[in-house]
């Protein structure tokens, strides 16, 4: 663990790469030293946003370097992460190399579900909203997220593939705006959100807050227009109305060249070119949920990336296992999928125990040890779909599943040490270690390794296996069990257990043997 007071978030976006450098107090308190942003354009990919040009790719990866660089020299910590312009490029794995080559820092893509948390995170640090049922609504360059949450708690979170590069890109990039584009978008923006605004209607909300570029665009317009000889410095908290939204939204389509839309006031040149596009799903919202008025929030994912990433030190220095919001995300996949918990819970407790043991061998810490608690959780979650094969039932379900906490990386690992908990070991050519970064492997077999013995240990699912023990011999290592005195002799499970070693004493470098102790 770090003994840095300053953190560093990068926010990897489809339109601008952002930093925010801050402190957070034992009360959660956030004070930013520093920010800062670069508009590089990685939305400027081919239209079904599935490829990652040579030239944005390169922008990208100069802006990392100049803000890694920048927290570094204030001694920050630093964690990046991407979001949709990342999430859909199918050569994103290529850009998280360079980054990493080039700063040495890991670049973390999150699902769109997980971005939306973060961001209600970083909502709740900037307005007195903690108790209200609030809706947010944050319009990025190639999605849009809504979530609606009390108390910490979110109710229901969507992440749309809807944003102000990805539209203007599809329909509006002609020079001069239409009239049929216009159309044409609002339908299309109208299509992807229903699904979203049945539930989000239904789950009712009191307070409605905006954040990001193209919102606090809108408000800038509307600032200016009601005060233009001395608008406010900062919008943090400002209120406006859906009349607002709608007024800033026709201006805009009044000025059908880029070059007019720059000059409107409160508009930003750099944004002129996609504006409109995010606009436009602004304008629906508001009608849609019927919106009566929106305050902006100053603070949105990077703020929401500092509070999650101090958060997530201080509870496993406190815990020294998964999180709340992690813990309980893999509990409401295990229950939704009938997962016997009795037997996942003492897998997971003899796992945990082999992992400490092992320790001196591996060389990993506690955020290893949270994917591991998290795939014993989950091994068995592909019962639901058929018990033959269900360990490629479970890396499949886990994959594909929105765990709230975990970055997209993190999932992908828990899924393969799930897969790899019985049967075939890892192989090149299975398409589930192909999708596992290269750098990730070793950790997956050693934790896979784990997991085969844990689960073997409990061949009977009667938890007879209390306890167990690791000790180093000359030739060997020796793992003992310890059974209950009133139970069976766990001979059975000795047994299941030692049909699965083979992955762990390959990574160990040397054999094992697996005894009973009287």
């Amino acid at each position: 663990m770090t003994s840095r007071s300053l953190y560093a978030a990068i926010d990897v976006g489809t339109n601008s790469v952002h930093i925010v450098i801050a402190s957070i107090s034992t009360e959660g308190v956030l004070t930013v030293h520093s920010n800062d942003k670069e508009v590089v354009r990685l939305g400027e990919m081919t239209s079904d946003m599935r490829y990652l040009t040579p030239q944005a790719a390169s922008r990208g990866v100069l802006a990392l370097k100049r803000f890694v660089a920048m927290a570094e020299n204030q001694n920050a910590e630093v964690r990046a992460i991407a979001t949709s312009a990342l999430r859909e490029a199918d050569n994103a794995d290529l850009f998280v190399k360079e980054v990493r080559n080039e700063t040495g820092v890991s670049v973390e893509v999150i699902s769109g579900v997980e971005e939306a948390r973060l961001i209600y995170l970083g909502v709740l640090q900037a307005l007195p909203v903690y108790d209200n049922r609030t809706l947010i609504i944050d319009i990025g360059g190639g999605s849009t997220e809504t979530a609606i949450g009390t108390a910490g708690d979110l109710h229901a979170v969507y992440s749309h593939k809807l944003g102000a590069i990805r539209l203007s890109r599809r329909f509006l990039a002609k020079s001069t705006l239409t009239d049929k584009a216009i159309r044409q978008c609002r339908e299309h923006i109208r299509g992807e959100i229903a699904p979203a605004i049945r539930t989000l209607k239904k789950t009712k909300f009191d307070t409605v807050v905006g954040s990001s570029g193209t919102i606090q665009t809108i408000f800038s317009m509307v600032a200016l227009r009601d005060n233009p000889t001395n608008p406010p410095d900062k919008f943090n908290g400002m209120e406006i109305t859906g009349r607002d939204v709608l007024w800033a939204v026709g201006q805009l389509l009044e000025h059908k060249t880029v070059k007019k839309r720059s000059g409107i006031p409160g508009m930003d040149p750099k944004r002129a070119d996609i504006i409109v596009g995010g606009a436009l799903i602004l304008e629906q919202l508001v009608q849609e949920l019927k919106i009566r008025t929106l305050r902006f929030s100053h603070y949105a994912l990077r703020e929401g990336i500092l509070l999650d990433t101090v958060q997530k030190r201080r509870n496993i220095r406190k815990y020294h296992h998964l999180n709340r919001l992690r813990y309980e995300s893999v509990l409401h996949l295990s229950e939704h999928c009938r997962v016997n918990l009795t037997h996942a819970k003492h897998v997971k407790r003899m796992a945990l125990r082999l992992f400490d043991a092992l320790q001196a061998d591996h060389g990993y810490g506690d955020e290893e040890r949270e994917i591991l608690e998290a795939a014993a959780w989950l091994h068995d979650v592909g019962y639901v779909i058929s018990a033959q094969a269900h360990h490629r039932h479970s890396y499949y379900i886990i994959k594909n599943s929105n765990l709230l906490g975990f970055t997209n990386n993190e999932i992908e690992l828990i899924a393969n040490v799930a897969r790899y908990h019985r049967k075939s070991h890892p192989k090149p050519k299975h398409d589930s270690l192909q999708r596992l970064p290269q750098d990730l492997h070793e950790r997956m077999c050693w934790m896979a390794g784990i997991l085969r013995i844990a689960e073997g240990l409990d061949r009977r699912r009667l938890q007879n296996v209390i306890s167990l023990s690791v000790k180093k011999k000359a030739r060997y290592t020796l793992i003992s069990v310890q059974s209950r005195k009133t139970g069976p002799s766990p001979d059975i499970e000795v047994w299941g257990a030692s049909r699965k070693q083979t992955l762990l004493e390959q990574c160990l470098g040397r054999p094992i043997r697996i005894e009973i102790t009287v």
